[in-house]
């Protein structure tokens, strides 16, 4: 009976330790990554955590092989967003988790071989992974982070580095069992590389912390940019309003000394040229979110310059869960391009659709085709007057909100469509 019982509290401990440790490496691993929607993905990739930090990895030991593609697997099952970003992330993880196992199966047991070694290694990992959440935990974000796919590559392949050294010393050293002279190297080696394993997995994911915040103040760089543009539009028709009605009473007199002449074309010459004044056309609204429309207003006075004809239907509210800074390169990138595909054209003409309606975002530009340039209007274009900053492309954007982009001809026409769920926890932008 008292074995029984024995028996009994030693697997709930065991399930009680495999939960704790589970539960850490989840906090620490959501502000990462961004998650399917729906408990069941969610609670998958607690599994995951929590089963493969039960997993017993020794030195030597092949556990290692077959654990990474089941861990890889449901990773990439229970999260969405951009590939290498998840791919980099879930690499960090798995070296972060089998270091700290690895060193916790091997060496204890070289300290103790009695029947608590067992008790101690699984007590051992919540009480490991649970300092290293809470020494990240200040400066984990609320939402999850993103970065840019060049920094996700440059964060993929920095993560590279503890991957191999964990391999390299946990499954290259399968003939430990062998010689005495091969074991003594392989528990050398371990002692060396598993702790600098661990510190570098940890050393990455505050890396990815502070890329983001880089990448947060570039934005917020961009998006004063737009802003700036903007404004400065307003002021110029605000200083024309204010000439024009200190100028309106010798507008006057000039018109009424034309008529007195006899001259009635100058004086119709002389009011259409009045009525074409920015100052009396005022200023436009295309829509009420604010950083759509300054990108809005701004393409459309590009295309009146160019004479091409531009059909406008935008319906977007004031707050959107959309970074402002994606939001003007969406619209930005998709009327610059339909801008350019449009030139050399007879009858020059672009149609824009936006609006955000039962929790999508919906854009749809269409533009008929000019010479032999056909834009691809899904590459990434540089917003030049934006400082100098560069502005993220569309695919990269569709991406990374979990949403499509399509792009191509249609019936001699270029069109391209994106599509946004609008969530407002998903809303990284707003700063993932």
């Amino acid at each position: 009976m008292l074995d029984v019982l024995w028996k009994f509290w030693l697997y709930f401990g065991y399930f009680l330790t495999v939960a704790a440790s589970g539960f850490f490496l989840y906090r620490l691993c959501t502000p990462f990554v961004r998650l399917r929607r729906g408990r069941f993905w969610k609670a998958l990739l607690f599994l995951t955590l929590a089963g493969t930090s039960g997993m017993v990895i020794w030195i030597g030991d092949p556990n290692l092989l077959y654990t990474l593609p089941v861990f890889l697997a449901l990773f990439f099952l229970s999260t969405r967003g951009d590939r290498v970003g998840r791919l980099a992330v879930c690499m960090i993880l798995f070296c972060l988790e089998m270091s700290v196992c690895a060193l916790l199966d091997t060496y204890v047991e070289r300290i103790n071989r009695d029947a608590l070694y067992d008790v101690l290694v699984r007590m051992a990992r919540p009480m490991v992974f649970g300092p290293l959440w809470l020494l990240l935990r200040r400066r984990l974000p609320r939402e999850p982070v993103t970065l840019s796919r060049r920094l996700w590559k440059l964060v993929l392949g920095l993560a590279a580095m503890p991957l191999c050294a964990l391999i390299a010393v946990v499954l290259l050293t399968f003939r430990r069992y062998e010689s005495v002279e091969v074991y003594a190297v392989a528990m050398n080696q371990g002692m060396v590389v598993l702790p600098f394993a661990l510190l570098t997995s940890l050393v990455l994911l505050l890396a990815i912390l502070i890329l983001a915040d880089h990448e947060r103040l570039e934005q917020a760089g961009r998006l004063a940019g737009l802003r700036e543009v903007y404004y400065q539009g307003l002021r110029q028709q605000e200083t024309q309003v204010r000439r024009l009605r200190h100028d309106l009473r010798n507008h006057l007199t000039a018109v009424r000394g034309l008529l007195e002449q006899g001259d009635e074309q100058g004086a119709i010459r002389y009011l259409d040229q009045m009525a074409g004044s920015p100052a009396l056309r005022g200023t436009r609204r295309l829509c009420e979110n604010e950083a759509a429309n300054a990108v809005l207003t701004a393409k459309a006075e590009a295309m009146e310059r160019e004479e091409t004809v531009a059909d406008f239907a935008v319906s977007l509210p004031r707050d959107l869960p959309v970074a402002d800074v994606d939001l003007c390169a969406l619209l930005g990138n998709a009327l610059d391009n339909a801008l350019e595909g449009t030139r050399g054209g007879t009858a020059r003409r672009i149609t824009v659709r936006c609006k955000a309606d039962k929790g999508l975002f919906m854009l749809r530009v269409e533009n008929t085709l000019g010479g032999e340039v056909k834009p691809d209007l899904a590459t990434t274009k540089a917003d030049k007057a934006a400082h100098g900053f560069g502005i993220p492309g569309m695919r990269e954007i569709a991406e990374r909100y979990g949403g499509t982009l399509d792009a191509g001809v249609r019936d001699d026409r270029f069109e391209l469509v994106v599509c946004l769920p609008l969530v407002q926890n998903a809303a990284e932008g707003r700063h993932v």
